[in-house]
């Protein structure tokens, strides 16, 4: 099974977030400057819809409490 490489994104201030999905187990892995984040698993639609999220959409996320460090 080949695995995804990470997505690089910029957000508006030019802080850089990298996203890789895990398909199967419908969750993210999130790399920023001050660690590295897994999402919690999530249904079909939330995770499809997820991965059009930009940037700025990542900043926003790791506001919430739907993550935890790895």
């Amino acid at each position: 099974m080949k695995r995804s490489t990470f997505t690089e994104h910029k957000t508006i201030s030019g802080r850089v977030i990298k996203v890789r999905p895990n398909h199967s187990k419908k969750f993210f892995t999130i790399i920023t400057e001050s660690g590295k984040y897994r999402t919690n698993r999530m249904g079909e639609e939330e995770f499809d819809s997820a991965e059009n999220n930009t940037g700025n959409d990542w900043q926003q996320f790791l506001k919430t409490d739907d993550y935890y460090k790895v």
